[in-house]
């Protein structure tokens, strides 16, 4: 990282020079920050949600029960948005730069209700629902005064972490992966074994798995099916179409002993970012869990060296045409020598490559005329002949991959 630094500031400097200030946005923001916004509106999180699901089919859907029992979500998500939206908003910003299902957003419906500080009489605890145990093994910190399963940034880094995992052992069938994360890898590699099946063409629902593991994709099935229904109703889209803030983690300074006093000094609502980071007991920050992430709302200003290396970059004026760079790249050139600057996106200059998770019934036509691509490109751009067989939650690069320049990383989602 540290020999790419001085050719991403000679980068910064020639953007800066030739794109509008409005142009060039700072984005060593956490993932989920989409071109440093600080709001959305709940439609957006929805329609993100559906693109990133990997089946979208509910012509064989037979969890009558399930939907009994979750046909208040779509409900509560139209009467609490401004509870509900943020933090499934900010799972699902999570799963997407993964290339991940969106179906695993369900997942903290079922287990919390998407109240992070959830806590069960058995011992689970947060979005997720983690034991201590499962919580320490994926390096959730737990200590008197801290319980990091009640932080929606430690426990959901952990699940999505998890999750990625138990995606690609399970050759990307978003119904195995859920098994294992319900039931444990291992029993599950067992039971696949047992029945003679390959996780690649496996059939989840004739592996024998305890009834409980079979219900949990049930569950999610049902879920997901609910949320399209509901998305087919005007009346309930506008419901939800409340402005909402994008949640990112923000840093804790060394110095913060209380979340009121940190939120007032950023702006932030004090009971909302309370609301939202239970891990803090009445709000008090011991001075083992300084720098630790809290969930807060984006800002579209930011503090700290970096930040302001950015605002500098930001700041300059577009030349005039015919005029000189040279002011401004020693503006630049002044601000990025005290302070190294990370791999910077550019919001208008550099579009991240799209990318398409595949749901259940699909085929390669109907996906590159949904993107206005020809069928042969998206073969190419994917290593795909036209003997390929597309399976359920493969993600498919829709556009080419952006070149390297002057030492820039530019691909965005999975490391």
């Amino acid at each position: 990282m540290r020999a790419r630094r001085p050719a991403m500031r000679r980068l910064a400097i020639v953007l800066a020079c030739l794109l509008p200030a409005a142009a060039v946005v700072a984005a060593d923001a956490p993932v989920g920050a989409t071109e440093a916004r600080t709001e959305r509106q709940g439609r957006e999180i929805y329609e993100s949600f559906v693109d990133g699901l990997a089946d979208r089919d509910c012509s064989a859907d037979s969890s009558e029960r399930w939907r009994r029992h979750f046909a208040h979500v779509p409900a509560d998500l139209a009467r609490t948005p401004d509870r509900l939206l943020p933090l499934f908003g900010y799972v699902v910003d999570q799963l997407r730069a993964q290339h991940l299902p969106t179906e695993y957003a369900l997942i903290p419906f079922v287990e919390s209700g998407y109240r992070p500080g959830a806590r069960s009489a058995s011992g689970p605890a947060g979005l997720w629902q983690f034991i201590a145990l499962t919580a320490r093994n994926h390096k959730v910190p737990i200590r008197p005064g801290y319980d990091g399963r009640l932080s929606p940034v430690d426990s959901t880094q952990a699940a999505v972490r998890y999750l990625k995992t138990l995606h690609g052992m399970f050759a990307g069938d978003w119904r195995l992966a859920v098994m294992g994360y319900n039931a444990g890898e291992y029993r599950l590699f067992g039971a696949l074994r047992q029945a003679g099946q390959r996780a690649a063409d496996a059939r989840p629902e004739e592996l024998p798995m305890p009834q409980t593991t079979r219900a949990y994709v049930r569950k999610l099935q049902a879920l997901s099916c609910l949320l399209l229904e509901a998305g087919e109703r005007e009346e309930w889209l506008q419901a939800i179409d409340h402005r909402v803030p994008v949640l990112v983690p923000a840093p804790l300074p060394r110095g913060a002993n209380h979340l009121d006093s940190w939120a007032a000094r950023e702006g932030h609502d004090p009971e909302q970012i309370r609301r939202f980071n239970p891990a803090f007991p009445d709000g008090r920050v011991a001075s083992a869990d300084r720098a630790l992430q809290v969930l807060a709302p984006a800002r579209a200003g930011r503090t700290g060296s970096d930040a302001a290396a950015m605002t500098a970059i930001a700041a300059v004026p577009a030349p005039a045409a015919g005029s000189g760079s040279a002011p401004a790249a020693a503006a630049v050139a002044a601000t990025t020598a005290r302070a190294p600057v990370e791999p910077v996106h550019y919001a208008q200059a550099v579009e991240p490559p799209r990318s398409h998770v595949v749901a259940r019934g699909e085929s390669i036509w109907r996906i590159a005329r949904r993107y206005g691509i020809g069928v042969a490109q998206l073969l190419a751009r994917n290593g795909l002949s036209g003997n390929s067989v597309l399976r359920p939650g493969m993600t498919l690069l829709i556009d080419d991959v952006l070149p390297q320049t002057a030492g820039v990383d530019t691909a965005q989602g999975s490391p």
